[in-house]
């Protein structure tokens, strides 16, 4: 008895054996192992190149890249040898179009600037320039203060005249500091529109600059009135009101701050004349307004 259990045990072993060798050969037979990612020969970056770099043969080597190939890559030494970079390209990454400066723009501060921008330099101290904070790549609102004309009753006024304002570079350095530490510089660039342009070169000589930090995250433009010196010690004081029409607008980013236009200036009044005839002599007098007589 325990030799035929045995026996029959031994027969289902062999048989279940059998039929699993059998169903793992049909399977591994239709199933195909995936294909091996296919690589693709490109230049890519020798080393990390920063924001400003004017690119070199020696920056570039030749290197398999493995995966969709990037949008825009460039694929020629001879399109990408000479070029300024504009934005941060690290070691073994290809070269695409968008992070050069376009053929014969340089490299430097000046392949920075997007077409149709301006690069303005504003002279800072440790004050203006936030403590050193106002670094590349920073944004920074522009606060003007001075005695706008036809307002002398409101005192120096403080205004926003910029918001959302990129900082490009602080004195001769054009690349962000990654840790963030303070530096002090005489100068800060700007990148600002030819319009804004005009309006900082007027405020930088005409008023006192005083720039303020902001989050480069925070992209909403404040709605403020300024203040005046008036309303530190009344504070009920009236706030500088919104253009008007006959008013002089003044730019501020994305919307208009008013400067009062100046008062019309009335006419003289006419002179009253007084003609005296005596005999065949004829004399005329004139009474200025305030009673003066003029022969």
């Amino acid at each position: 008895m325990n030799q035929r259990l045995i026996s029959v045990l031994a027969f289902a072993f062999i048989v279940s054996a059998g039929a699993s060798l059998l169903l793992y050969r049909l399977l591994s037979s239709r199933v195909t192992p995936p294909a091996a990612p296919k690589s693709t020969s490109l230049i890519l970056a020798a080393r990390a190149l920063e924001p400003g770099t004017l690119v070199r043969d020696a920056d570039l080597r030749d290197g398999d890249w493995t995966g969709a190939i990037p949008e825009g890559v460039l694929q020629k030494r001879e399109d990408i040898v000479g070029r300024g970079v504009i934005s941060p390209i690290f070691a073994s990454e290809p070269i695409v179009e968008t992070r050069l400066a376009l053929k014969g723009a340089g490299a430097g501060l000046a392949a920075l600037i997007p077409k149709g921008m301006r690069a303005v330099a504003i002279r800072v101290n440790e004050i203006v320039g936030v403590a050193g904070f106002a670094g590349p790549g920073m944004h920074v609102d522009v606060l003007v203060s001075g005695n706008p004309p036809g307002a002398s009753a409101l005192g120096a006024v403080t205004q926003t005249l910029l918001q959302n304002v990129q900082v490009l570079s602080a004195g001769q350095n054009f690349q962000k500091d990654a840790e963030g530490k303070p530096v002090s510089v005489p100068v800060v660039n700007l990148l600002v529109t030819p319009q804004q342009a005009e309006m900082l070169s007027l405020a930088g000589n005409q008023t006192t600059i005083q720039l303020v930090l902001r989050n480069p995250l925070d992209q909403e433009i404040a709605k403020t009135n300024g203040s005046a010196v008036v309303q530190l010690f009344h504070p009920g004081a009236p706030l500088p009101q919104e253009p008007k029409p006959g008013s002089i607008g003044q730019t501020t980013g994305a919307r208009i701050r008013s400067v009062p236009a100046a008062a019309a200036i009335p006419p003289a009044p006419k002179p009253s004349v007084v003609e005296v005839i005596n005999g065949i002599k004829r004399t005329e007098t004139q009474f200025a307004a305030r009673g003066e007589a003029k022969p």
